[in-house]
C-alpha cells in the first residue's frame, strides 16, 4: 500500500488546489497544518521543504525512482501530481499544451491579482492605521473582472479551462475564481464563468478538498500579530 503523501497546508485557495487534486487523484494523503498566521511557515524545518516560506508543499514518500521527494509552489506541485498519476495533465501533446497555458495563466494572472484584490479590499482596511486606498482597491478590482472576462470566454467554447476535459487548470482556477464575492466581483454578465463554478463545486473531489480544515479558518477580524506576521517586513 502507497504511503500517504504529506501536504503542507492552511485552508486559503492556494492550498485547496493541492487537496483537489489529491482528492480528485486518489492519491492517499496525510495533512499537517502549517498555521501562516502564527508564523509557522517560518520554522527551520518547514523550510528545509518550502525555502520560500510559503503553503502549500508535499513529501511525496514514493517520489520518483521510489525516492522521497519534496517539492514547493503550487504549480509545481500539480505538474508533479498529474505526471505521477497520468491523470488531469491532458492525454496529448496539444492537450498538456493546453493545460499549462492555463495553470500559468492562474500562476501569474488570476492568482497574483486576485490575492492583492483581497488584500486591498478585505486585509489593508484592517490594519492599524488602516490602510484604505481607492486606487488600489479599484486597480485590483478592475483586473480581477477583466481576468474572470477572460476565463468566461474561454468557457463559452469549452466544458472546462484547457478543453473538454477536467485538468489540473481547472484545479488551479477554481478556488481563486470560487471567491468572487469577496473580491467584490459581479458575474451575472458571466454565465459560462457561473456555469463552471457550478459543475466544479458540485464533483465531490472538489467539496471535500475545499473542506479540508475549513474548521480553521475565520472570517473574524485579523490580530495585530496575525498581520504582523503576514504582512510585516522581513528579509
Amino acid at each position: 500500500m502507497a504511503q500517504p503523501i504529506e501536504l503542507y497546508y492552511w485552508p486559503t485557495p492556494n492550498g485547496w488546489k493541492i487537496s483537489i487534486a489529491l482528492e480528485e487523484m486518489g492519491l492517499p494523503y496525510e495533512v499537517k497544518y502549517i498555521n501562516i498566521g502564527a508564523g509557522e511557515q517560518f520554522a527551520p524545518e518547514f523550510l528545509a521543504i518550502a525555502p520560500n516560506n510559503r503553503m502549500p508543499a508535499i513529501t511525496d514518500p514514493d517520489g520518483p525512482d521510489g525516492q522521497p521527494i519534496s517539492l514547493f509552489e503550487s504549480g509545481a506541485i500539480l505538474q508533479y501530481l498529474a505526471r505521477k498519476t497520468g491523470k488531469f495533465g491532458g492525454s496529448t501533446a496539444r492537450e498538456q499544451a493546453a493545460v499549462e497555458q492555463w495553470l500559468m495563466w492562474q500562476m501569474g494572472g488570476l492568482g497574483p491579482m486576485a490575492g492583492q484584490a483581497h488584500h486591498f479590499l478585505s486585509y489593508a482596511p484592517q490594519l492599524d492605521p488602516p490602510q484604505v486606498l481607492p486606487y488600489a482597491k479599484d486597480r485590483y478590482r478592475s483586473e480581477v473582472n477583466r481576468l474572470h472576462g477572460v476565463l468566461d470566454r474561454q468557457l463559452a467554447k469549452h466544458e472546462f479551462v484547457a478543453g473538454d476535459f477536467l485538468s489540473i487548470a481547472d484545479m488551479a482556477i477554481w478556488p481563486w475564481a470560487v471567491l468572487w464575492e469577496r473580491q467584490e466581483q459581479d458575474i451575472s454578465d458571466k454565465p459560462h464563468l457561473k456555469r463552471w463554478l457550478d459543475a466544479l463545486a458540485a464533483r465531490p473531489g472538489f467539496a471535500t478538498g475545499r473542506d479540508v480544515g475549513a474548521d480553521r479558518r475565520s472570517n473574524a477580524p485579523m490580530s495585530k500579530e496575525a498581520q504582523k506576521t503576514l504582512f510585516g517586513k522581513r528579509d
